[in-house]
């Protein structure tokens, strides 16, 4: 079977155009399916989706020997889908390596979030820390507490509209986070909290506890302080991008009865 790989543009053509590059394969022999055709989104800016394609690659035995070209353009091809596949194993391992961020992208993250501020309020202060694979943005200042917004729905808003403006410029996905007077942190013990209390009562109880609605970071918090407790269960429901909760007790934990 011939190795295939895949690769991403901006449409199909600019896709294909990226392998026939990457691969130094002519256009007109390029074997390829189509995995996506991709989406603009909405003003350009947010749901854009990138056009994907699988490449079918040549068998790589080269027919003449004496045809040094040839012989070379099929190890460059061997090379590139043992670099691919190795990659691939690393990412499937969890073994990532550490991404790169340019300045560039932090510039333009800091830029963009702080014309975002002072449509809100003014007096603010942008710093930044660079991680493996996110850039953090801290914000001090006056008045602040108008950029959390309730359960924190403005600062996830500005941090998702931050995100997609970055990776929009970029081809490799920067996670953005944005703390103000150390909220995350705050909000990450509230919440750990909050979810050894409603899986006590759930275990009390013997039924599902509901939260109130969450955002997906806030969620995935919840999801993990009880990943290892073995008496109950998590479950998002709900549509969009605010999602209730539901944390089930297990069979082994059956309701008290009262005495």
């Amino acid at each position: 079977m011939s190795p295939r790989l895949e690769f991403e543009g901006k449409d199909v053509e600019k896709a294909s155009q990226k392998a026939c590059e990457e691969l130094k394969i002519p256009k007109e022999k390029l074997k390829y399916d189509v995995i996506s055709y991709g989406a603009t989104g909405i003003f350009g800016l947010v749901g854009i989706k990138k056009a994907k394609i699988r490449v079918t690659l040549p068998n790589s035995t080269p027919e003449d020997n004496t045809e040094e070209k040839d012989f070379e353009h099929n190890n460059e091809l061997k090379k590139h889908v043992t670099e691919v596949e190795c990659s691939t194993e690393q990412a499937r391992l969890g073994d990532k390596a550490i991404a790169s961020i340019s300045d560039e992208s932090v510039n333009l993250g800091k830029n963009v979030l702080q014309r975002i501020i002072d449509l809100i309020t003014t007096g603010a202060e942008i710093s930044f820390e660079k991680k493996s694979d996110r850039i953090l943005f801290y914000i001090k200042g006056d008045n602040i507490a108008i950029l959390i917004g309730k359960q924190g729905q403005t600062l996830e808003a500005m941090q998702y509209l931050v995100e997609k403006i970055v990776n929009k410029h970029g081809e490799q996905r920067i996670r953005i986070q944005i703390d103000i007077e150390g909220y995350l942190e705050k909000r990450q013990n509230n919440l750990k909290g909050l979810a050894g209390r409603l899986a006590e009562k759930a275990k009390r109880s013997g039924k599902p506890i509901t939260t109130g609605q969450m955002n997906a970071h806030d969620r995935r918090i919840v999801h993990l302080a009880l990943r290892d407790d073995s008496g109950v269960r998590t479950q998002s429901v709900g549509d969009g991008f605010l999602k209730k909760l539901l944390i089930f007790p297990s069979k082994k934990y059956p309701r008290k009865r009262k005495t």
